[in-house]
């Protein structure tokens, strides 16, 4: 079923604020058309709003992803995950990004070229990945899988590399049951729960060094500070000595 602020209804929905019409407008045009070809001025023509609520409400037509992606973000946490709580976390994780999948469902032939545009343009593809770490982190959360630490950052960075890779088969996916995608999530999920328990396993390994190597730098401030401060106390003594002649 469609979202109701989704790019299926003619036009900008005009009850909307001017954020949520400038993404349904961004949306709508990326359907229709190659994603650089788009402009700021389209948009807003589109959106029904000025250069100037564009302005206020985004600094570029780039923000506006992310602006998307928080829209997507947002309709997934709003559901309730309690009944997940008995199962493990690989399974809750699943549940989590299917929803998303269906949330995003309505933006499909805009998030096509998408895709397509990101692989044209390595830098934007960069700026967009850490727009989807964010969304990941979140994603685990619902999860309840925590993504702190060094162990954290290799979660949230994998989950965000195998979720490019599980969109890929979704926009070409023409099963109603998503066969395939379902295929593709819980493959990638199994990988990723592999990677995780290793690094997590060298993670408990190299505590003992990490601690050493922070002891370690530790004395080594305190030595620098006591140097610091024997150097400052005879750089004051010729002073003191004239004083007192």
């Amino acid at each position: 079923m469609a979202h109701e602020n989704g790019p299926n209804a003619k036009g900008a929905n005009p009850s909307a604020d001017p954020r949520s019409r400038i993404v349904d407008a961004l949306m709508e045009l990326a359907a229709e058309q190659r994603f650089e070809d788009i402009s700021i001025s389209e948009i807003c023509a589109k959106a029904g709003v000025s250069l100037a609520d564009f302005r206020d409400a985004f600094p570029s037509k780039g923000a506006v992803l992310a602006g998307f992606s928080k829209r997507i973000d947002r309709i997934v946490l709003q559901q309730q995950t309690d009944e997940l709580a008995t199962e493990e976390p690989k399974e809750r994780l699943f549940d989590v990004l299917m929803r998303r999948l269906e949330a995003m469902a309505p933006y499909r032939e805009g998030l096509r070229e998408i895709v397509q545009w990101l692989r044209r343009e390595p830098l934007a593809a960069l700026a967009v990945n850490q727009v989807a770490i964010n969304s990941m982190r979140f994603m685990l959360e619902a999860a309840g899988i925590g993504s702190e630490g060094g162990a954290g950052a290799v979660k949230l960075q994998g989950l965000t590399l195998a979720w490019s890779r599980i969109v890929d088969v979704w926009l070409d996916d023409e099963e109603p049951e998503l066969s395939k995608t379902m295929a593709a999530l819980d493959r990638e999920l199994t990988r990723g729960e592999r990677l995780v328990a290793r690094v997590e396993h060298f993670d408990r390994l190299a505590g003992p060094l990490k601690a050493l190597a922070r002891a370690a730098l530790e004395t080594r401030r305190r030595a620098a500070e006591a140097f610091r401060h024997k150097a400052s106390r005879r750089a004051a003594e010729p002073d003191q000595r004239e004083q007192q002649t």
